[in-house]
């Protein structure tokens, strides 16, 4: 696999050698049991896949060249590059400014932005109207572009279901900006609809079921389907395809859902006539750092630690994993730990930030998980391993393992 230039400071003298030595020992990633290191009484419990992705390493090398290589040019993002704020202030620090935030809303006006500017297009991509606005406006979209390749994949893969007049079914949330994008290239050849989970599907399996009338069924996904979309005729020949950053499992929970509603209705001869098997929108990197943190609950630990951007979705799918069996903090970095007895958590179903109270048990050998979402820099988890063992007073080595 390519090997990126990235900034030395996202690098870490205890996470890159956990994770060259696993790459050494265990090439073909069939491992995915955790590291385990040890300090004096206490024990990190280290996912085998975590941290920065093939798309997230290759859109900060072209973000980071891009800053290099236009001195004196504006250089814009069109959003965040990645849902990491270390990262974003980064850039921003570097006279980097977003055109738009997360949710599509104007920082900057499109009269500002001329053609002697450089766009940079983020990791998730970006909507063909917007890929559109810019080459009106003269603008290259090819150069910085840094759309992470298996977000492509996905939109190819819908384009040549589209050409096999397929509906096609995103499992995603539908304000992402991933989602917006891939749903934006979906809708030009196909009819398109977004389904945020099983229960949403569902739904789409009552209406193909004759349980929900089609006023009820347009009402519920209203924003969600393409332009035209008619339920009476476009839910014959369905493919599920997803945002990249979703549970794997729940992506492929909605598909087989729907074939089922599809087997019922049409019968079971022919499923391939009416449902296409699209296992291979799947991310590599999702399905990985998922996996790996499914083989984190086979463990004991007294706690699990999260780290990376509270608008990260990839990120929350580990929070939501790991929360069923430990008590699970999730934070932005170090910061966020303020004393051995508080630390301060985002909440993934409230939205919040929360303080807790002696978070970290007086046990005699404490085991303590640690992993990170794909767009999370190792440093960044290199430094909360330090600050733990700095406030229980243990003592710091480069070489522990």
């Amino acid at each position: 696999m390519k090997k990126f230039e990235i900034p030395e400071y996202y690098k870490s003298p205890i996470i890159t050698k956990v994770k060259e030595k696993r790459k050494l020992n265990d090439p073909r990633k069939r491992d995915f049991s955790p590291t385990i290191l040890k300090f004096d009484t206490v024990e990190f419990i280290i996912s085998r896949h975590f941290g920065f992705c093939y798309g997230v390493e290759n859109a900060i090398e072209k973000s980071y060249r891009a800053v290099q290589d236009n001195p004196d040019k504006t250089i814009y993002l069109l959003s965040q590059m990645i849902h990491n704020p270390e990262v974003n202030n980064d850039l921003q620090d570097q006279g980097v400014k977003f055109i738009q935030d997360t949710q599509g809303n104007q920082l900057v006006p499109w009269e500002e932005i001329s053609r002697n500017d450089i766009v940079i297009i983020p990791a998730f991509g970006t909507t063909l109207e917007t890929s559109n606005l810019l080459i009106s406006k003269g603008l290259d979209i090819v150069k910085y572009n840094t759309t992470c390749p298996f977000v492509e994949k996905v939109w190819n893969r819908s384009a040549k279901l589209g050409q096999d007049n397929h509906t096609i079914v995103i499992h995603g949330k539908f304000k992402h900006e991933e989602t917006r994008a891939t749903f934006s290239h979906s809708r030009v050849n196909s009819p398109s609809i977004v389904v945020r989970d099983l229960n949403e599907a569902k739904i789409l399996g009552d209406y193909i079921l004759g349980k929900l009338n089609k006023a009820n069924f347009l009402i519920h996904f209203k924003d969600k389907v393409s332009d035209g979309f008619d339920p009476e005729t476009d839910l014959q020949k369905i493919g599920v395809v997803n945002q990249t950053t979703m549970l794997a499992s729940e992506t492929q929970e909605i598909a087989d859902y729907i074939k089922e509603i599809i087997i019922q209705k049409f019968g079971a001869e022919n499923p391939k006539d009416h449902f296409a098997d699209t296992r291979d929108t799947l991310c590599y990197a999702t399905n990985d750092n998922q996996s790996a943190t499914l083989e984190l609950l086979n463990n004991q630990a007294d706690l699990a630690i999260v780290v990376g951007g509270y608008n990260s979705s990839n990120t929350s799918h580990l929070v939501e994993l790991l929360e069923s069996k430990f008590n699970t903090y999730f934070i932005k970095n170090e910061h966020e730990i303020l004393s051995k007895d508080e630390i301060r958590s985002f909440n993934i179903h409230t939205k919040e930030i929360v303080k807790h109270i002696n978070f970290i048990p007086e046990h005699e050998t404490l085991r303590i998980i640690i992993t990170s979402g794909a767009s999370c820099p190792d440093s960044i988890v290199d430094n909360v391993i330090q600050r733990v063992l700095k406030l229980l007073n243990i003592g710091f080595t480069q070489n522990p393992i």
